[in-house]
């Protein structure tokens, strides 16, 4: 849909001050940004818009015309495109992960690393779509063993030759590539100066992951012909398969070869001439095994494809081992307040990609062959597979474990530090309000666990070692039944029992994902709640894995930019309030705006994550220097509303709490942030009938501390004379 021009009420009042609200990831309605039922778009459309009150009046109490922009529909689209890429979720964490890494020196490191993780995590969603098509239905159900109908025959391949049942069949992961490609080439509307000019190198890494995809392909299909016998022309082509692999994986090992300016149109040219060969050898391969007359090994499942498949499953746990194992060795003992190494994020991230991917495949391999009957007799599922699944399991109860220690030791510090708090915010307390202060108390010690989550992250990193260890023992070729009767004792029920929990976890996580995208997309409620991944994974641009969805920040920051430049040409300021999220866009937005602009913009953040998340989860791109960096350009007329009871928000520069230090006049810095008590009392206050409420992470824009916040910088806007 166009872009709507100025409408009727947009038009120039040099003497007033515009107030632009920016929601967070709640995906609040203009109409609730904006305390109205009636509002009008005034620019943008409907994915990304700029709206102002219906009617005449557009202004506040304090005389500022109020508008908000609306951007929570441009990270999401329809419920199938919602559904489909819930299935694809370990590659947008995967280039998340990337854009956590730390500054310094080891931050190549880590995003060579990350983009291995990326590819790898491709090769494993080809090799599992394979490992049903292939193992599955092409092997043991037309061969190997007799599955449940129709699956025993379909459409007649059951009376055709090994080759040609294979290589019919290998159109089903070529379509899955295929299906990959188009997701990779879809991509957002950007502004026409976008934030990130990045699709060059997505086109380089979307070439190199399709090529990697085809060869993986062919190299289950060749290491198979293989096994009854090689020939010239079929050592040739798995020699030529995995060569270009091996092209693939140096081509992103290479540190800055796709990345740097002046290597990027030779990297452009080798990156797609290498897909084209890996299409080309895909071709040739599906030729020469239907073609291959000679008989086939007899096998219980597909000769070679466990060991692939256990390959690449190890490939991942080998790669995320090393890369916590970098981030930790670069930060040693180094703490941020909140406890969390700058880049720590990077491991977590990477972590939980890992672990869907390989719950994913694992599952769609187990369900498949529960659905079809393929794992009859003596072909179970793929080894690889079986240990995965257990891995899941453990994983899964080392987690939970660790997570409730975590709670539980740091409870008391948290209640302690809370009731400090609460007792200085309130000294009295009348013996009715004692309900309302442990309330308060309560609220404050839960928001507190976010100064927890360093600990918690470096735990969950490590568990990556569960993951190592089943990839090694699964690499032995032994099932994890004989493995655990032999050194721990334990019965072959006890493991059987672990998969089968396994298994139903993985379904349960699958069913829990496709539920929340619908959900996402329908209820607003449940988007508020569960939206918040979503938005930050599609924040940032495809730098590592490029079938991630693309990012809507190209086109919500430079859209802000532009908006504020148009505001400011006609109105005397614009005081930017952004809650939560909204204030990265925000910050964003400012460092993008001219000089002559940014002399009449002033910034309210309240709720805002930048220091207390964001400059830790992304420390290269939004560090201390970067927030100081934005007060400059607004001459420091910044304001940072905070509480102690917010889990996400909190203090940028200062937390100014009662008994703090006084703060230095000398640094502009310190007179940005504002504690707001929470809850502002504990009785009622005169003609009300309740308490204040705990408000938390919650935006009051209507709080006496906001509009006074507002008014203050309003009035450094205003020109002297008020005209």
């Amino acid at each position: 849909m166009p872009r709507r021009p100025p409408q009727h009420g947009d038009h120039p009042r040099r003497g007033d001050v515009v107030e632009l609200r920016v929601h967070g990831v709640s995906g609040a309605r203009p109409s609730a940004v904006l305390h109205e039922a009636r509002v009008r778009q005034v620019a943008g459309d409907d994915s990304g818009g700029f709206h102002r009150r219906a009617g005449s009046d557009d202004t506040d109490p304090d005389g500022l015309t109020l508008e908000a922009y609306r951007w929570a529909d441009l990270p999401s689209g329809t419920v199938a495109r919602t559904l489909s890429m819930v299935f694809l979720l370990p590659f947008m964490l995967s280039n998340l992960a990337v854009w956590m890494r730390p500054a310094g020196r080891r931050a190549a490191g880590v995003t060579i690393l990350c983009r291995l993780l990326a590819l790898n995590l491709t090769v494993v969603y080809v090799v599992s779509i394979a490992g049903v098509a292939l193992d599955l239905l092409a092997w043991r159900c037309l061969g190997a063993a007799r599955c449940r109908a129709p699956f025993d025959t379909l459409a007649g391949l059951d009376d055709r030759p090994v080759g040609q049942r294979l290589a019919v069949l290998t159109l089903l992961p070529i379509a899955a590539i295929v299906l990959l490609r188009l997701l990779g080439t879809r991509r957002s509307r950007p502004a026409g100066n976008p934030l990130w000019a990045v699709e060059p190198l997505v086109a380089r890494l979307r070439a190199i992951h399709v090529a990697a995809a085809f060869a993986v392909l062919d190299l289950l299909l060749l290491t198979a012909r293989r096994a009854g016998g090689a020939t010239p022309a079929t050592t040739l082509l798995w020699t030529l398969s995995a060569a270009v692999l091996l092209v693939c994986v140096g081509l992103l090992a290479a540190p800055g070869l796709i990345d740097r300016a002046s290597t990027a149109g030779m990297s452009t040219w080798f990156a797609r001439a290498v897909g084209v060969v890996a299409v080309a050898l895909s071709v040739s391969t599906l030729v020469a095994v239907a073609g291959d007359g000679r008989d086939w090994p007899s096998s219980a499942g597909l000769p070679g494809y466990g060991a692939i498949a256990g390959g690449a499953l190890l490939g991942q746990m080998t790669l995320l081992v090393l890369l916590s194992g970098l981030v930790l060795w670069r930060h040693g003992r180094a703490r941020a307040r909140s406890g969390l190494p700058g880049g720590l994020g990077a491991t977590v991230i990477a972590a939980i990609a890992v672990g869907l991917a390989g719950a994913f495949s694992a599952g769609l391999v187990y369900q498949a062959g529960d659905l079809l009957g393929g794992f009859r007799g003596d072909g179970g599922p793929p080894l690889p597979y079986r240990w995965t699944i257990l891995a899941v399991f453990l994983h899964v109860v080392a987690a939970v474990l660790a997570c409730a220690a975590i709670t539980l030791r740091s409870r008391r510090r948290r209640c302690r530090a809370a009731a400090d708090i609460t007792a200085r915010d309130f000294p009295v307390v009348p013996p009715e309000a004692t309900g309302r202060l442990r309330l308060a108390t309560k609220a404050v010690a839960r928001a507190r666990f976010t100064e927890w989550l360093g600990v918690l992250a470096t735990t969950y990193a490590a568990l990556a070692v569960i993951g190592l260890a089943t990839s090694l023992l699964g690499a032995t070729g032994r099932g994890p039944e004989d493995l655990t009767w032999r050194f721990l004792g334990l019965p072959a029920g006890f493991v059987g029992m672990a998969l089968a929990a396994g298994t139903y976890i993985v379904a349960a996580v699958v069913l829990v994902l496709l539920s929340g995208g619908v959900f996402a997309y329908r209820t607003a409620w449940f988007r508020r709640h569960v939206g918040i991944l979503w938005d930050l994974g599609t924040f940032w641009p495809r730098a590592a894995h490029p079938f991630a969805p693309p990012s809507y920040a190209d086109r919500a920051v430079p859209e802000l930019a532009d908006r504020i430049t148009q505001l400011t040409e006609r109105h005397a300021g614009v005081v930017l309030c952004g809650h939560s999220h909204g204030s990265a866009l925000l910050a964003l937005a400012v460092l993008r705006l001219p000089p002559h602009t940014r002399r009449r913009v002033a910034l309210l953040t309240y709720g805002s994550p930048l220091d207390r998340l964001y400059a830790r989860l992304f420390p290269a791109y939004l560090n201390r220097g970067v927030l100081r960096e934005v007060g400059e350009r607004v001459g420091w007329r910044w304001l940072n509303l905070w509480r102690d009871t917010d889990p996400v928000g909190g203090w940028i520069f200062a937390a100014h709490r009662p008994g703090d230090p006084p703060p230095d006049a000398a640094d502009p810095a310190s007179g940005v942030d504002r504690r707001l008590r929470d809850p502002r009392g504990l009785l009622p206050a005169p003609g009300e009938r309740r308490p204040p409420p705990v408000r938390g992470h919650h935006p009051d824009e209507s709080e006496p501390a906001f509009r006074a916040a507002l008014r203050e910088l309003a009035g450094r806007l205003r020109p002297p004379d008020g005209g």
